[in-house]
């Protein structure tokens, strides 16, 4: 597996502003913006939450909040780009519903859940990013991504574990909307999924070939 990320989003585009400073709080606890990180004919997009602290001393690895690009954390970062290019799909593309790192406000490094607000004002960033890669499938890691997802859709989300590699089409974005575990957090859940975690790269791996080639 390579170390280094490919090229990020380009910024230049009528929506992704370069520094962005539509949410105030997000403005005062980011580094920089995380924006989506590979090809822009990617037909599999994979989104998270927001970015995390990160660790800024990494010589690699250092996370979006300060390399500026989704999903390049030594943890998180790393077992998803990990998993993906096992099985396959090392031309991923990655970005997060939110772009800037959310610090909860008592401890700065670590990140508190973006409000329903900050979701929306990060929306149409997301829009955009999904217009100009036009993927066939959006792998969206852990419960808030899915509800992002959703929301974009005009959807909302029940309930998260349940739908699980349970592909979903989204009409509207043109897309199959598949929620996987986030990487943070699946080594405790697939277990409780009914999985090993050979089976549940073999389950994902089926799913997004039915969705590629269907």
């Amino acid at each position: 597996m390579t170390d280094t990320p490919s090229p990020s989003f380009p910024t230049d585009r009528h929506v992704l502003q370069p520094d962005c400073r539509r949410c105030p709080r997000l403005v005062e606890d980011r580094e920089c913006i995380s924006w989506g990180t590979g090809p822009l004919d990617a037909s599999v997009f994979v989104i998270g939450e927001a970015p995390g602290y990160g660790t800024p001393d990494a010589d690699r690895w250092r996370g979006g909040n300060w390399t500026g690009k989704a999903y390049t954390s030594r943890h998180s970062g790393r077992r998803i780009r990990r998993l993906l290019e096992e099985l396959g799909y090392d031309d991923a593309y990655y970005t997060n519903a939110v772009k800037c790192f959310p610090a909860d406000p008592d401890d700065p490094t670590t990140n508190r859940e973006p409000t329903e607000e900050e979701r929306a004002a990060c929306r149409d960033h997301l829009l955009t990013e999904l217009e100009t890669v036009e993927p066939t499938v959006v792998l969206a890691t852990g419960k808030h991504a899915t509800k992002s997802v959703l929301a974009a859709e005009g959807q909302t989300l029940e309930g998260f574990l349940e739908t699980v590699l349970e592909p979903r089409p989204c009409e509207r974005l043109g897309v199959w909307l598949v929620p996987i575990l986030h990487p943070s957090y699946q080594d405790v859940w697939i277990g409780r999924l009914g999985y090993e975690p050979v089976e549940y790269r073999e389950a994902l791996a089926g799913v997004l070939e039915d969705c590629l080639e269907g």
